[in-house]
């Protein structure tokens, strides 16, 4: 919120932001959990374990549709539907956390509610990773192969993040009234020692 200029927070504009993200977070958790019962039971179990397209894992689903009519045409529209979905969902949310990242670190003027000409690194970091995304379809990169290592990197990355988040939550100076709770305080560390032994352990058993 704007107030005379300058950034106000009120504990309405606070319960607002806390349902936004409690929402966000349950609905991707959802999501994320869907997609992995989908390819351990579907995918792996008709021992498809290595994915290059996804015409590949289209194919796959027939046998959740094999008693239905034109089962294969089935399997290819639920699959495509899915990932379309997943692509207006995942590309203004990508982009957009790109964007604000830049423009917090850059100090730029950031902001959907801005016009183009108020702000123009921040919509040009969103053009740019649009762009860079639609790129890799045209270059020879596998996308699938794309997007789990840079799940990894990801999941990498996230526990030193964590620890920060973690710190800064607790800190009176920077949180005042607002600093984290002792249940949020608990399940914060405890997501940080669940993904650092879970990133330890990959690259423990990486095989090189």
């Amino acid at each position: 919120m704007i107030h005379n200029g300058e950034p106000r927070i009120t504990k309405p504009f606070m319960k607002r932001l806390r349902l936004d993200n409690f929402l966000g977070m349950l609905s991707s958790q959802i999501a994320a959990w869907c997609v992995i019962v989908v390819a351990a039971t579907v995918l792996h179990g008709n021992g498809i374990t290595h994915v290059e397209t996804a015409a590949q894992a289209a194919r796959a689903l027939e046998p959740l549709v094999h008693t239905f009519p034109h089962a294969g045409f089935l399997a290819e529209l639920i699959f495509a539907i899915g990932i379309i979905g997943l692509g207006f969902l995942a590309v203004p949310v990508f982009s957009g956390s790109a964007s604000f990242a830049m423009a917090e670190a850059l100090d730029w003027k950031a902001g959907l509610n801005l016009k183009l000409k108020s702000a123009h690194g921040f919509y040009g970091v969103i053009t740019i990773a649009t762009l860079i995304g639609l790129t890799i379809n045209f270059i020879g990169i596998n996308p699938m192969q794309a997007l789990v290592l840079t799940a990894v990197i990801n999941g990498v990355i996230a526990v030193p993040l964590i620890f920060l988040i973690a710190r800064i939550a607790r800190n009176q100076d920077i949180m005042g009234e607002y600093r984290s709770g002792l249940v949020s305080n608990v399940l914060v560390w405890a997501a940080f020692v669940f993904m650092g032994a879970v990133a330890v352990a990959m690259f423990a058993t990486l095989k090189l």
